[in-house]
Formats: structure tokens, sequence, C-alpha cells
């Protein structure tokens, strides 16, 4: 009992607290819920911005085929200055015998000890197989970016969906729990009087008292499981926590039936799982036709202009008399000839996994068939149930209404009361189980023939 005072309180504490901070509260259908999620889940703005680093990846691969221009300046200090071996006949003087003799070599320092360097480099690609290749499938990845981020979407909507439809269901549950409460307090009222009268015994008052504090108890834990189904939609929503919500659909405006569900022509691309894949497909065909071809030439415009000095003082440098202009353009081509097979196995290796991409269709295809014949089976049977459940709380409610009379008549015991409304119960539990069953199932079945979410 503590325990439960405490949550209470908490409760209580809580509210208080939202009521405060001013919060109001924010109304969701469920078509609201899922555009709210697909706006503001974390988990998709992840996705969003994996499809902006692709396009990013396609300007930065366009980007090799634009002009690339650098600048460079240079300037050192040799302080080791390289040294060249000149034969020694270059400096023999036969009128000195201590001159370099024919056959030895004389090391001459080339380098000045000061040497600067300013160029402006550039080049242009101007044919490029892997590169235009490479360009096609960057867009391509965008696309396969795109698409799994509608994969990513459509999982977000399943999963606010299942978590709107249970905490309908709760609260529905939750207001059959409160007309149990209110129709076994009237009993226990009415059983006291007669007790009071000499009708009844004090038997008969307890048993209800205790039917009924296990009943209140029922509703303290239907509560806590109901706050628990808010909390886990507003997770999948990406919503505060703190906020509090109001669902504005009613369980008995939710159609649930095979036939609505099930497309008359199903068309496999509608499952974005078929639609990745044959952007796989596309990547792996793209994939092959860059290794093929490497086989292909290269071409490319070069170009230098800069100027150039040198002198043993560093002074000399920094004017600009001593500063030497040159130039050169031209144009540069790459054939390959032979690189150890290295082209070929990695043909073969791209051959190989566009047939597994092609052979993952077919497999494909099966399994969406199973999902949607698994599904459909579900819904028909969670159907099949719901009825069996709705016949059987009508029969409950029948049955605890005539032993209520029977009881205030006197022809009847207390004990069938309390039993039939034990029965009851169990019936209602079971008849929003059921319903919970088939929301569940007709939400698989629309992810299964890919219409759970068109927009």
């Amino acid at each position: 009992m503590k325990n439960y005072l405490s949550l209470i309180l908490a409760i209580v504490t809580l509210t208080g607290s939202a009521l405060a901070q001013g919060q109001t509260s924010q109304t969701f259908s469920l078509q609201e819920s899922i555009n709210y999620a697909l706006q503001n889940r974390a988990s998709l703005q992840v996705n969003r911005n994996e499809e902006k680093i692709a396009k990013a990846q396609v300007g930065e691969i366009r980007s090799m085929g634009l002009p690339q221009v650098n600048g460079i300046l240079d300037v050192g200090n040799n302080f080791v200055q390289q040294q060249q071996f000149l034969p020694g006949e270059f400096f023999n003087d036969p009128n000195d015998p201590e001159s370099p003799q024919p056959g030895s070599f004389v090391p001459v320092t080339f380098t000045p000890a000061y040497t600067g360097n300013a160029v402006l480099t550039g080049s242009q690609l101007l044919f490029d197989g892997t590169y235009l290749i490479g360009l096609k499938a960057a867009k391509t990845y965008t696309e396969l970016s795109k698409k799994s981020t509608r994969q990513s979407e459509i999982e977000v909507a399943e999963q606010v969906s299942k978590a709107y439809y249970g905490v309908l269901v709760n609260r529905e549950r939750m207001e059959l729990l409160n007309q149990n409460i209110t129709r076994l307090d009237t009993v226990l009222n009415q059983t006291r009087i007669m007790f009071d009268n000499g009708v009844a015994e004090k038997l008969d008052v307890d048993r209800l008292r205790v039917s009924l504090n296990n009943l209140k108890v029922e509703k303290q834990k239907a509560q806590r499981l109901m706050d628990l189904s808010e909390s886990l939609l507003k997770f999948q929503m990406g919503i505060d926590q703190k906020q509090p919500i109001v669902l504005t659909d009613k369980l008995a405006e939710v159609e649930v039936s095979v036939a609505a569900v099930t497309p008359q022509d199903f068309d496999y691309s509608r499952r974005v799982e078929y639609s990745i894949l044959e952007t796989q497909r596309d990547l792996a065909e793209l994939d092959l036709r860059n290794r093929r071809s490497g086989y292909l030439p290269k071409l490319y415009l070069n170009a230098r202009y800069g100027y150039n000095a040198a002198n043993n003082e560093f002074q000399q440098i920094t004017k600009t008399r001593n500063w030497l202009e040159y130039g050169y353009v031209g144009g540069q081509i790459q054939l390959p000839i032979f690189d150890g097979l290295r082209k070929h196995y990695q043909i073969q290796q791209a051959r190989i996994a566009l047939d597994n991409t092609k052979y993952g269709f077919e497999t494909l295809r099966q399994s969406i068939d199973l999902q949607i014949d698994q599904s459909a089976t579900e819904l028909t049977n969670a159907l099949d149930v719901l009825d069996s459940q709705r016949e059987n709380l009508e029969l409950a409610e029948d049955i605890a209404r005539v032993a209520k009379i029977k009881f205030q008549e006197g022809v009847g015991s207390n004990l069938e009361v309390i039993t039939a409304e034990t029965d009851l119960r169990q019936a209602q539990t079971n008849y929003y189980a059921a319903i919970y069953d088939a929301l569940i199932a007709k939400v698989n079945l629309e992810k299964a023939t890919g219409t759970l979410l068109t927009k």
C-alpha cells in the first residue's frame, strides 16, 4: 500500500510540475503521430544527414574533373651544398705540376647556398573512364542513401502505429475497469443495505469487498501500463516525455480487414527493400564497368609557370632581377600495359558480385511472398479470435447482469455475482488482447504489402 501511495504522490507531483510550467496538451491522430515522428525522430535525422554526406561525396568526385590549380613558394638554405665530380682533364695545367692530372676527378659545387622557386601549376583531366563511371556511381549511391532513409521511415511508422494502438487499447480497457468498479461498488452498497436489513450475510459483504479491492489493484496496474504505453509512444514519436499528449483516434474507428489491407494487384516494387536491391544491382553493374574501364588510357593537360632564383647570398635572392622566369604547357597520356593481371581479377570479383545481386531478387521475392502469406494468416486468425472473444464478452456481460438481478431479488447467491464479475473481467481482458493482436497483425500486413507508409 505504501508503494501505491508513493506512486500516486509522484504522479500528482509530476502533474503539478507540468501545470506549473504551463505545458499544454498536444493532440495527435495516428497519421499526425507518424508525421511528427518522421520530422523529429533523432535516428531519422541521422539518416537524412547521411543523405547530405552522399550528396557531398558526389561533389567531391565531380571536383576531380575540374581544373586543379596550386601555387608553391619555396625558399631554402642548402647548408650542405651538393657536389659533382668532373674529369681532371678539365682543370689540368701542363705548366702547373700540382694541377689535377688526367684520369683523376675533381669535386665541383654546382648548387648555390640559397635557392628559391615560385611556381603556379595547373592540370585538367581530359579523359578518364573510371572518373565518368565513378560519377554515375556516386549519384546512384545518393539514391541508395535516400531509399535507406525511406526504409527507416517505414520502420518508424510501424513502431509508432503499434505504440499508438497500444495506447488506444489500454485506454479502452481503463474505461471498462472504471465501469466495473462503479458497478461492483453499487452491488457492494446494495449488499450492505441488505445486510443491515438482515437479508444478506456479512460473508456476502466481505466477498464483494475483496473482489472490489482486487479490481482496484488491477486498475492501478492497468494505469501504470497505460502510462508506460504512452511513454513508449512518446519515445517512438521523438517527443519530450514531459509533454502531455491526447490521442484523437477512436478504437472503434479503426478498420481491421484482410481485404482492406491486401492490394488487388501486388507489385514487388511497393517494398522499399526491393527498390534498394535494384539500386544495389545498378551499383554492382557500375562497379563492373569501372573495373573494365581501367584498361582505357587517361589523358591530362598540364601547365606550369614560375620563377626560380639561386645565389650564395640570401640578400640577392630577395631582389626581383635575380629571379628567372619559366613556363611549360603540355599533355600527358597514361597507357596501362601490364599490371600483373590485377584488373583481370578485380573484374572477376565484380562480375560475381553482380551475379549474387541478381540472385538476391528471387530470394527477396520469395521472402516477400512468405511475409504476405504469413501476415495475412495471422490477421485472419486474429480476426477469428476477436469475433469469438467479442461473443464471449457479450455472454459474460449478460451472465453478470442476470446474476446481479437474481441476487437483488433474493433468488441468487452472492458467490454467483462474484464469479460472474470475475469471468466478465477475464472476458474483457481476452477481448482487448484479441483487439491488440488484430491491430498488430494489421500493421504487419500493411508493412508486408508495402502500404504502411505510402507518402
